[in-house]
């Protein structure tokens, strides 16, 4: 029986120094067969120089120049490239285990229910390493917050379907607002109980940029304005501003009926 292609797709930003430890990471997988595009989003370091040289080292390696336009406008890009049923995306400084894709490919090819399958994770940096606590899926969760993160596996036809990520999502966490997307109408969620994602905490790392409080009432108003029907079915009414009160303030508004 021939097993299925997974394609990881890996935007790149200006970050050369960790793109071929990343991309090794996903060499070292298990599973096979596999292809790898490499997505350089303009970057100004050594970015495409290294992932050029990677692309002669592997046939595997594909690799796409695009000008600076977002993670999200390179991911989109590189998965509409690939050719596998499965896709995972991987930013260019992360990690994954070597048995993450085969665990993860043996749960979503056996379930066809399942849309989504992720694993434990951990948070790393040059000082070690501390346990990534993600709280438990439920659609009601998901509409106060993720707790999946990108590097996750689906499959490219429920991408296509939802026409990917939101490229005009530009104040962050545009992840988030996929995983909406993708599942706010249903579908199950596996999280594989071991580690298998390794995110890496640098100076740039895009979480710090987008947790302002302005990106958060901007994300926020983003949300609801493309996502209205599911934050009333989940929370009674919109997302606000102090996420965990959403669903009682809602709740107390329509009681005194101002909502």
């Amino acid at each position: 029986m021939t097993k299925a292609l997974v394609s990881i797709v890996i935007p790149c930003y200006n970050q050369g120094k960790y793109l071929e430890e990343t991309v090794q990471s996903v060499l070292a997988s298990s599973y096979k067969p596999l292809e790898i595009i490499i997505v350089n989003d303009g970057s100004k370091d050594n970015s495409l120089t290294i992932a050029h040289q990677l692309a002669e080292k592997h046939s595997e390696i594909k690799v796409i120049d695009q000008e600076n336009g977002g993670v999200a406008k390179a991911r989109n890009k590189g998965i509409r490239a690939a050719k596998g049923s499965y896709i995972l995306p991987l930013d260019g400084d992360d990690l994954i285990s070597p048995d993450y894709l085969e665990k993860s490919v043996e749960t979503l090819s056996s379930s066809p229910n399942v849309k989504v399958v992720y694993c434990q994770a951990v948070k790393f940096n040059e000082s070690g390493q501390k346990p990534w606590k993600l709280k438990p899926f439920s659609r009601n969760q998901l509409a106060r917050d993720n707790m999946i993160f990108v590097a996750a596996l689906f499959r490219k036809s429920d991408f296509l379907e939802i026409g990917g990520f939101s490229e005009d999502m530009s104040m962050g966490r545009e992840d988030w607002e996929f995983w909406i997307k993708m599942l706010k109408n249903g579908g199950d969620v596996i999280q594989l109980p071991f580690i298998g994602f390794y995110y890496r905490l640098t100076p740039t790392s895009k979480r710090k940029k987008t947790g302002t409080n302005q990106k958060k009432r901007e994300r926020i108003a983003y949300l609801n304005a493309h996502h209205r029907s599911f934050f009333e079915q989940e929370l009674n009414g919109p997302l606000r501003f102090q996420r965990t009160w959403s669903k009682p303030y809602n709740t107390l508004l329509k009681w005194l009926g101002k909502l």
